[in-house]
């Protein structure tokens, strides 16, 4: 390959211009200074266009390293950023760039190109043109996932690839029924895992398993429910075996998919019946109160808290509600199938996820949010506490600190004394 050329990565600086589409004048309360400068919008949107045009002329250089942080820079924009006109104007450009890394790149470069073929179909929406860029990375992306020979890595970020993907564009139950198959031959090879000799192995493919298994649920959320019943029926008795895997993700990944089947499960028939139930919610209940000592309290912290949760949706039916700010917004996630949802586009735009829940057309429809909520510049900076209040604020916040440390320090001092 050629000399790798020094790419200015898009930076913080870039990604907090206000100037990215229609919906640029409401991002973020905290986004407008207090009598601040102007700025010349028309000039800053040429210049970061320039910017990203020049970061797509370098998806095609011959250093890999190159071409590497260009897609990164390229991720980096479409996640914190709404650029619909600018990425439709250049879809099948980076439909092709984005096809050629994947096919010739190693790793690094192969996990780029599918994480920005991602976040190009988030920016472009459900419509013809995802469509069609599907029809383009949907069989290259397939190929990866089933290859052997590829590395781990590229297999995991293809595999989610696909799935987001595939989320976003399809309308064809054929083509979402392939897709599933496709993820489905990868993780159910976790069912046979104790069967396999090489331990090694099979720890290194569980990642991928994994990565297979969360795609595949995401899919399961916008199947018709006859084929829902199918994967049910499918699945349903066989999931409980990953409950037992040595890896805390699976584990975890395994015991949320099993909520959600629950979920679903009662919504296709109020009176649904599991055999095995009684197993099952000790195996979620040992898990919800794990305290062998070989484990990390880390681990075990997340893994009790999770399982309950998992726990309370099998046996009670329940789930914890949370509440998403964004801006002026809430948004309360009040089901499995909305936490799926919810994780899995946070793990691909993630600072970016408040921004997209404002701005974005596709997202805010995924999640009923309506319409973007126009909001102009002084109704947003009437909504920004002042910088006084803020002072007050945090002053009080740092004497009670100070107060509860001291108490602690004087404690230990005791102690120490008393000993």
């Amino acid at each position: 390959g050629g000399q790798p050329r020094n790419v200015q990565p898009f930076s913080d600086e870039d990604a907090s211009i206000e100037t990215m589409s229609h919906c640029s004048g409401f991002s973020d309360p905290a986004s407008f200074t207090e009598d601040g400068p102007e700025v010349d919008e028309e000039a800053t949107q040429e210049d970061l266009e320039y910017k990203l045009k020049g970061f797509i002329d370098l998806t095609l250089d011959k250093s890999a390293k190159t071409r590497q942080a260009a897609l990164e820079s390229l991720k980096s924009a479409f996640s914190s950023k709404i650029l619909y006109e600018f990425v439709m104007e250049r879809r099948m450009t980076l439909t092709d760039s984005i096809e050629r890394c994947i096919k010739k790149g190693k790793s690094d470069e192969q996990c780029a190109a599918a994480g920005l073929a991602c976040l190009l179909c988030v920016q472009m929406g459900s419509g013809i043109e995802s469509e069609e860029i599907f029809k383009t990375l949907g069989p290259v992306l397939k190929k990866i996932v089933c290859d052997g020979t590829a590395s781990i890595q590229a297999r995991q970020a293809c595999a989610t690839c696909l799935g987001i993907c595939c989320f976003i564009v399809t309308d064809d139950i054929t083509e979402l029924h392939s897709t599933m198959e496709c993820l489905e031959n990868i993780f159910t090879k976790a069912y046979q895992r104790d069967r396999d000799t090489n331990s090694v192995s099979s720890t290194h493919n569980t990642l991928l398993h994994i990565s297979a298994l969360l795609a595949w649920t995401l899919l399961l959320t916008i199947c018709p429910m006859n084929e829902v019943k199918k994967k049910i029926e499918m699945h349903l008795h066989k999931l409980p075996s990953l409950l037992s895997c040595d890896d805390l993700n699976m584990r975890i990944a395994a015991g949320e998919t099993l909520a959600l089947l629950f979920e679903l499960a009662r919504e296709t028939d109020a009176d649904f019946f599991y055999e095995d139930m009684e197993l099952l919610t000790e195996k979620l209940r040992a898990l919800a109160t794990d305290g062998n000592k070989h484990r990390a309290k880390v681990d075990k912290r997340k893994q009790r808290s999770v399982f309950r949760d998992v726990l309370r949706a099998v046996e009670e039916r329940d789930f914890p509600t949370e509440m998403v700010k964004f801006g002026p917004e809430r948004m309360y996630i009040d089901c499995w199938v909305k936490k799926q949802t919810y994780d899995t586009f946070k793990e691909i735009l993630g600072s970016g996820m408040q921004y997209h829940l404002q701005s974005n057309d596709f997202l805010r429809n995924v999640f009923e949010l309506g319409p973007p909520v126009m909001l102009d510049a002084a109704t947003l900076k009437t909504m920004k506490i002042s910088r006084f209040e803020r002072h007050l604020y945090n002053s009080a916040a740092f004497k009670a600190r100070t107060k509860a440390r001291s108490k602690c320090r004087d404690k230990r001092a005791d102690v120490g004394e008393f000993f």
